[in-house]
């Protein structure tokens, strides 16, 4: 039952209020839309040398602007408050926190948005925090 698994989720990372829970499920939606599709792409591209040939310099560059799009959507919700919806860390922040601080290995460039790299520094200075470097061998999987 949906309202179960609601209710085990820590209630500030999945909020009660209706509006506060649409507007979380409006940036997973974005993540999953616009900002995976773009960033996540270019990034496996860029990263995983066997994927190289199999990307035209035109995609890269589509890839780029799209990423860049997405990112410039952040920049201007962060820039009006600390998180994505407003002043508590949710799900959504986890979500696109996972391939936006990433996304400078995709040749996204992070000084035309520094809200982000704010954002990204508040996230890491949380209380319980791991790095996904700490957790993954990234050799192993090259």
């Amino acid at each position: 039952d949906d309202d179960d698994d609601d209710k085990k989720c820590n209630p500030s990372y999945l909020p009660s209020d209706p509006k506060q829970r649409a507007l979380v499920y409006q940036w997973l939606f974005f993540e999953q839309y616009s900002h995976e599709p773009t960033i996540a792409v270019r990034r496996a591209q860029c990263i995983f040398p066997s994927r190289q040939p199999r990307c035209s310099p035109e995609r890269m560059q589509d890839l780029l602007d799209g990423g860049n799009k997405a990112l410039q959507i952040m920049q201007g919700q962060l820039t009006k408050t600390p998180f994505l919806t407003g002043g508590d860390f949710t799900i959504a922040d986890l979500c696109l926190y996972a391939y936006t601080h990433v996304a400078h290995e995709g040749g996204f460039d992070f000084e035309q948005f520094p809200a982000i790299v704010e954002w990204m520094k508040r996230i890491e200075e949380m209380p319980g925090y791991v790095a996904m470097d700490d957790l993954l061998d990234r050799k192993s999987i090259m």
